[in-house]
């Protein structure tokens, strides 16, 4: 199981975004992997804020319109308490919420890749996929 990630989403969104081609060429390699991508509902609602804000509607709804062919995880109430702990615990101005929320997706799960360009996906204990790790 590979987690996708709002840094993963956007790059693939933006042609300007520094990650951009890497995005593109990574999505067919992951995608052929037969690993299954997923998404949480933050990670769902952090993308769609931040294409609407950044790229506008359309944007926005071609990636809606593509959630659907992955599998979400619903963050409950236990889920969210956790996170918070996790956020308390480790807060710095660059980690985000919902990237805790990843984390603790992550561990309940067993998640072990992630499919982002976030540093601090890897210093969570994410494998990022990398092109070269996968040839």
């Amino acid at each position: 199981m590979i987690l996708w990630d709002s840094s993963a989403v956007y790059a693939l969104a933006d042609k300007t975004d520094i990650n951009n081609k890497r995005a593109k060429e990574f999505l067919p390699e992951i995608l052929q992997s037969q690993e299954e991508l997923v998404f949480h509902n933050y990670v769902v609602v952090e993308s769609v804020a931040l294409l609407q804000r950044r790229l506008g509607l359309k944007a926005t709804r071609e990636f809606l319109a593509q959630t659907a062919k992955f599998r979400i995880f619903w963050i409950d109430a236990q889920v969210h308490k956790f996170a918070e702990d996790y956020f308390r615990a480790h807060a710095t101005r660059k980690l985000s919420f919902v990237d805790c929320v990843s984390f603790v997706v992550r561990r309940q799960q067993g998640i072990t890749r992630a499919f982002a360009f976030d540093e601090d996906f890897q210093k969570a204990g994410f494998d990022l996929y990398r092109r070269e790790k996968h040839i």
